[in-house]
């Protein structure tokens, strides 16, 4: 498997290529993501930039998510997830965006156990929405999202 920074130099050399950006929504990795990927030189050509939006109130006032969306799906759900990049996608006017929410741990939140994460990735076209029940700490929950979240849209990038 590519280590985190060989998956964030594809995807920054590809969108370079094709001359489209991206921009990130983040909950649980916390702004990683967007570290990640701006960890790659000439990354400024194509990240846009994203939110670190940790609470719901966040989620509603950066990303104009609508609380009863929040109120009855949780913040770790599918519509959520999908919400967040989609409108995150928008705000930037990016080609893409990618979102993630879920629980890093310890223990339970929304009802749901730690390792409970979704992801999302939008374009113009589509929203891809990806549930992810993974293992470990904390650290490597938000770890393993953050690959996940790169690997997922590497694939969308580079079939």
């Amino acid at each position: 498997m590519k280590t985190e920074l060989e998956l964030a130099t594809g995807i920054i050399k590809q969108l370079r290529k094709s001359g489209k950006t991206v921009a990130v929504a983040e909950s649980l990795t916390g702004g990683g993501l967007g570290a990640a990927l701006t960890e790659v030189a000439g990354s400024s050509e194509v990240f846009l930039g994203g939110f670190t939006t940790y609470s719901d109130v966040s989620k509603s006032k950066l990303l104009e998510i609508p609380k009863r969306l929040i109120t009855k799906h949780t913040a770790v759900s599918e519509e959520v997830a999908r919400a967040m990049a989609e409108n995150v996608r928008q705000i930037f006017k990016s080609d893409f965006a990618i979102s993630t929410t879920g629980v890093a741990g310890p223990g339970k939140a929304y009802g749901k156990k730690a390792g409970t994460v979704w992801l999302a990735i939008a374009s113009k076209k589509e929203t891809i929405a990806i549930e992810l029940a993974l293992a470990g700490d904390r650290a490597t929950v938000r770890k393993a999202t953050i690959e996940s979240a790169l690997a997922a849209f590497s694939r969308i990038l580079i079939p």
